[in-house]
């Protein structure tokens, strides 16, 4: 029996769970695919469907036939991990936070694509068209690695050998070591010259010494995993220019950064200085486009690779090519930051991609701040309408339980909550220096039974871009639109 696929044509509507539409499941957004037979017909003016995972009944009138431009800026905890649905379709997963056995939550972008695959989708496999490591940090390709790597097949729905990924590109910076010291390749003349290209290149590095130098722990695990799969490798600078296999009906990707110079008659990279700031600095840079509208993801650069960035595209008399309507902000909110190059981008909304069990104090105040003064201002009916800032870390929020029963691991021992039992903890307020040694019973404590994600979905049909987050006490989409400048 033949699916149709419709597409949500109002900011949000409700999924019923019958056709009286007394009672909601969920509420859907400007742009969600839905399906239903084709042999359906309509009941109190409602079709049966399935969206999001799930079947309820939506009202007909409310089923178009639009594809949108959708971005999924998920929240990984510590890091970035953007899912990019083209208007025809193309899955593009740039990061994927940590690993994860390295994240509080146990959980990354690895377990939102298994979900939209598998549950949204009502897929048996994962088909990305592209896969993009911004750059070479763990915050950033450890998500990416769990979608490949058999190792963590038991935490997916979908296995890991029908995770199927057409292309990988990445900066070309890799963690190398030469002898037991571990770095980023030789530095010539202030240049980084040994870049990784293709998938034969990573091959050979990966068991061939090339001048000394070898590709390095989890990076190298990772890349493995690239060559286990056979999937094919690109080295992304400004020089790639657009990503030639998305362009298509007003939609293209133009790679920005990272700024390749040549050395001795091969491709390299100025030398920023300390190995993060290399790695950060050199970050992959994406303009997406889609008809008006330009949306800008600048991974983890930093002032000196925002100001060489800034220098090159002058040289060009070109640096509009840096203006968009919907920003992912440099590192995570780092203040290492130039407000200048912020100034070229002024955009309509700014989202910070930052996690909460980390020591680095992101987003920081001063950035927040700069976002909203240099971002495009726009009045209507005497409000401002932009800029807006968004952080997928709050817009997390937790699963909270009561306990019910503890049981002892070594015999099989149930406690329960008539038990006199207590829980000794630190415990940090505002304002304290040091942890206080707290005693409470047990059983009047709540439990974390897992994360809700805090999802940023921005989605635009090239003219009007709407952001969305779920309102966590209503269960309902927030949402704000606003008008591409351009």
């Amino acid at each position: 029996m033949a699916k149709v696929k419709r597409y949500i044509n109002a900011d949000t509507v409700k999924l019923y769970v019958a056709a009286d539409k007394k009672k909601t499941i969920a509420h859907l957004l400007w742009g969600d695919r839905v399906t239903y037979e084709s042999t359906a017909r309509a009941t109190n003016g409602c079709l049966k469907v399935k969206a999001r995972g799930r079947e309820g009944y939506v009202e007909k009138e409310f089923l178009g036939t639009e594809k949108l431009l959708e971005l999924y800026f998920i929240d990984v905890g510590q890091g970035d991990g953007v899912l990019i649905k083209t208007p025809d379709e193309k899955h593009i997963m740039i990061d994927g936070g940590y690993k994860r056995r390295a994240q509080q939550s146990g959980k990354n972008a690895a377990d939102f694509i298994d979900w939209k695959f598998a549950k949204d989708y009502g897929m048996k496999s994962i088909e990305l068209d592209a896969m993009i490591a911004s750059h070479n940090d763990a915050d950033h390709y450890g998500g990416l690695w769990d979608l490949i790597n058999p190792a963590e097949e038991k935490e997916m729905d979908i296995p890991t050998d029908k995770v199927n990924v057409k292309k990988f590109y990445h900066a070309g910076v890799a963690w190398m070591k030469k002898g037991s010291s571990r770095n980023l390749g030789p530095v010539k003349d202030k240049k980084l010259t040994l870049l990784v290209e293709d998938l034969a290149d990573i091959k050979s590095l990966l068991k061939k010494e090339r001048d000394g130098y070898l590709l390095q722990g989890e990076w190298a695990s990772f890349m493995q995993c690239l060559v286990d799969k056979d999937i094919p490798c690109e080295r992304l600078s400004q020089k790639t220019g657009h990503l030639k296999e998305f362009e298509k009906s007003g939609f293209s990707i133009k790679v920005l950064s990272p700024i390749e110079v040549d050395y001795n008659g091969k491709p390299a990279y100025n030398n920023l200085g300390s190995h993060s700031f290399n790695t950060n600095g050199h970050s992959v840079t994406l303009r997406v486009d889609y008809k008006a509208v330009k949306i800008m993801l600048t991974g983890d650069l930093n002032a000196a690779s925002q100001q060489r960035i800034m220098e090159f595209y002058e040289a060009a008399d070109n640096t509009k090519v840096l203006a968009c309507d919907v920003a992912k902000s440099c590192h995570h909110g780092s203040d290492d930051c130039s407000f200048e190059f912020l100034s070229h981008l002024g955009p309509g909304a700014t989202v910070i991609s930052s996690g909460d069990a980390e020591g680095h104090c992101h987003p920081r105040p001063s950035i927040v701040a700069a976002s909203a003064l240099t971002g495009h201002k726009q009045i209507h009916q005497d409000k401002v309408v932009t800029p807006l800032i968004y952080s997928t870390e709050i817009s997390r929020s937790y699963k909270l339980g009561s306990p019910q029963e503890l049981k002892r691991k070594d015999n099989g021992e149930s406690l329960f909550p008539d038990t006199e039992l207590s829980v000794t903890y630190l415990e940090t307020n505002a304002g304290d220096l040091n942890p206080a040694r707290r005693t409470k019973s047990f059983w009047d404590k709540k439990i974390v039974g897992g994360i809700i994600y805090g999802l940023v979905n921005v989605r635009t049909d090239g003219e009007t871009i709407l952001c969305a987050t779920m309102s966590e006490k209503s269960n309902e989409w927030d949402i704000k639109k606003f008008k591409t400048r351009f």
